[in-house]
């Protein structure tokens, strides 16, 4: 198993309210998270740490995934506590008020991931069958899109397409989106906040991954490429290659 995370505040912003982190277990197996805070001065920086902390604690101290219904179960339990945790906090600290965060997570065996996302943050795929989008972000320029009021491509300009219907830490309980897929060897997982996905097009997001760079060039040049078509958010990438070996290719 191999990956890179990286993370870079883009051209525009003064700060970076991303958070990414890619961790290798005791059992060889990986957890990908990305998530992209929100809210008051400086509370986004707040809900993406204390999530990012949270699953690198849990995902140290967890027992070995040996089946989908457990990681499935897994990933699940500790969003429910972290979206408890934010909640806590911010009601704690006045200035972290309505602050939250959007989640997309991978947990990468041997033979599955099981991925699951809140908002707008989100998970490719790339195998032999393809590239393509595995979440659906909730948010309100999909659900435009998805009842025919938009198009795909009006979405990335809509005036409202940050406005997200979901997001950790905002409500006393969430419900994430979660799936398993099988896994083959040279399959390629993509996870990212917004920040990559409304700058750099789908179609260019496969050549780079299907480049022969090594995975922390792919990276390298995904966060390029979204700085240059503008760079006006944070910008987080983790690419994960499934080569069944516990090594690592960038910032894990």
């Amino acid at each position: 198993m191999k990956t890179a995370v990286f993370t870079d505040k883009g051209k525009v912003r003064t700060h970076n309210e991303d958070a990414a982190s890619a961790i290798l277990n005791r059992h060889g197996q990986i957890l990908a998270v990305v998530a992209d805070g929100m809210g008051g001065h400086l509370a986004g920086d707040v809900a993406s740490r204390m999530t990012i902390e949270h699953f690198e604690k849990s995902w140290n101290e967890a027992e070995k995934m040996e089946h989908p219904e457990q990681a499935e179960r897994w990933i699940n339990d500790h969003i429910a506590e972290v979206n408890e945790e934010l909640l806590t906090y911010a009601n704690e600290h006045k200035e972290c008020k309505g602050m939250g965060t959007t989640f997309v997570g991978a947990i990468c065996t041997e033979s599955f991931a099981t991925i699951a996302h809140i908002g707008d943050s989100r998970c490719y795929l790339l195998n032999k069958a393809g590239f393509a989008q595995i979440t659906d972000d909730h948010s309100l320029v999909n659900e435009l899109v998805k009842s025919g009021q938009i198009s795909k491509e009006d979405a990335k300009e809509h005036p409202r397409k940050n406005i997200l219907l979901k997001a950790l830490g905002t409500e006393q309980s969430v419900d994430a989106d979660i799936k398993t897929i099988g896994l083959e060897v040279n399959d390629y997982l993509l996870l990212c906040s917004d920040g990559l996905s409304n700058k750099v097009q789908e179609h260019e997001m496969e050549s780079i991954l299907s480049s022969d760079q090594s995975l922390e060039e792919k990276a390298k040049e995904l966060i390029r490429l979204a700085n240059e078509n503008g760079g006006d958010d944070n910008i987080s990438v983790i690419i994960y290659k499934h080569v069944i070996s516990h090594e690592s290719d960038g910032t894990c």
